[in-house]
């Protein structure tokens, strides 16, 4: 089937317009064994998924020292919101040029004791293109660095595809030394996520928190400096 950048292009306008900084697509038809908590039936023929992010405020992530803020609580919960919807405009205008779409909830946790969701933006977003998975165990934009959130659709609108970026956080270790979960590791494969959410359970109890949420390592991590060209 021929990859039609046109339909990209609008898909694109269409999120930016909306609030997105990152746009993105990648195929993933070998990736759905891997969405346990989506039906296999859910996601049959959706082989694109589309990435988009939206940027997290540098002002509030300066505010951030040694737990996450109020202010930081309530920006996570509004981007959240803001994600979902992106989704939604992005789902309404693929279906109506005649495909199908699936978009995938901004922050649902489906599977608490493995801390899973319907699926890993992460994936998708590396897919995409935007960016690749760092020590912190999030997903590092050349330019934003760990400062952004995701959201994802899948579809079977034949748009073209971005190709994965080859590049990972070099000699950075910025964020190791100030993860208050000391969960950071050499690699993104021995993070200590156990550790992590051990950390973030007890600041929602000491904070208030309606997430399970930390910023430390997002307010430390620039993305810069990996070889990759900043104004592209």
């Amino acid at each position: 089937m021929t990859k039609d950048k046109a339909a990209y292009m609008r898909l694109e306008r269409v999120a930016r317009d909306s609030g997105a900084i990152l746009f993105g697509a990648g195929e993933i038809s070998d990736l759905k064994s891997s969405f346990d908590n989506i039906p296999e039936k859910t996601c049959l023929g959706l082989n694109i998924g589309i990435s988009f992010g939206v940027k997290v405020s540098a002002r509030i992530l300066q505010e951030i020292d040694d737990h996450p803020t109020r202010l930081y609580m309530h920006h996570y919960k509004s981007l959240n919101i803001l994600i979902d919807q992106i989704a939604l405009k992005l789902t309404s205008t693929i279906e109506t040029e005649g495909y199908d779409s699936l978009p995938i909830p901004a922050s649902q946790i489906i599977d608490w004791e493995k801390q899973t969701a319907h699926l890993s933006h992460k994936m998708i977003a590396t897919r995409a293109g935007l960016g690749w998975i760092g020590r912190n165990n999030l997903i590092i934009n050349p330019r934003y660095g760990a400062a952004v959130r995701y959201g994802s659709i899948l579809t079977d609108m034949p748009i073209t595809a971005d190709k994965p970026i080859e590049a990972d956080c070099g000699d950075c270790y910025k964020c190791l030394p100030v993860c208050p979960a000391t969960a950071i590791k050499e690699s993104y494969k021995d993070y200590d996520m156990t550790s992590c959410m051990n950390k973030l359970k007890w600041f929602q109890k000491n904070y208030n928190s309606q997430h399970y949420i930390c910023g430390i390592c997002v307010k430390v991590c620039k993305g810069r400096g990996y070889g990759i060209d900043q104004d592209a």
